[in-house]
């Protein structure tokens, strides 16, 4: 489900931009008008796209950009003011903050939040990714320490405590994380 979150005080704009998100295929659009309110949303949502249009009723809109690139897998659109000093731009660049000065072109902004969503997709696979590795290393750590205790207790050497845990496994029908976790709660 393609999902944004609209950062921007101006109601002209909301409008403008509500128009253009559907119709380029958002179907869920959350507008807020404060950087404290769109804090609070991506603590409680995933959401594909941040757009942020600067100014912002309690801050610049480069401090939420900047926030939500560090903590966030959006991708990340910032509309600055035509007269924004060019560091602006580039820091958010270096934090991958997509800026866009203001005013620019509709085939612009849309090409911008498409390269914004690829990246979400590509951000939030590598995530996955990243989550399904630590579960591997944390299997396999448990799995060590029971082979640590088949050593210790029942003097087998590294080879014989590996086999044992996988012909466990194959003849309980169970994984070797559950055979390794009830070693652990047998000898610990």
């Amino acid at each position: 489900m393609k999902s944004v979150l609209l950062a921007t005080i101006s109601g002209k704009a909301e409008e403008a931009f509500l128009s253009l998100l559907k119709g380029a295929g958002y179907s869920q659009v959350m507008a807020v008008s404060s950087a404290a309110e769109a804090r609070r949303c991506l603590a409680r949502l995933e959401v594909e796209l941040l757009v942020i249009d600067t100014p912002l009723k309690d801050e610049s809109g480069q401090e939420l950009a900047l926030f939500a690139a560090s903590g966030s897998t959006a991708g990340i659109v910032l509309l600055l003011k035509s007269g924004t000093p060019q560091e602006l731009a580039i820091q958010a660049e270096e934090a991958g903050v997509f800026p866009l000065y203001k005013p620019m072109a509709r085939p612009q902004l849309l090409q911008t939040l498409r390269m914004a969503a690829a990246i979400h997709r590509r951000m939030s696979g590598l995530g996955n990714e990243n989550r399904s590795l630590r579960k591997k290393m944390e299997e396999l750590r448990l799995i060590d320490r029971a082979k640590c205790i088949l050593i210790q207790q029942l003097g087998l050497s590294e080879p014989q405590a590996h086999r044992y845990i996988e012909k466990q496994a194959m003849d309980r029908r169970l994984t070797r994380v559950e055979i390794a976790q009830n070693l652990l709660l047998t000898y610990e």
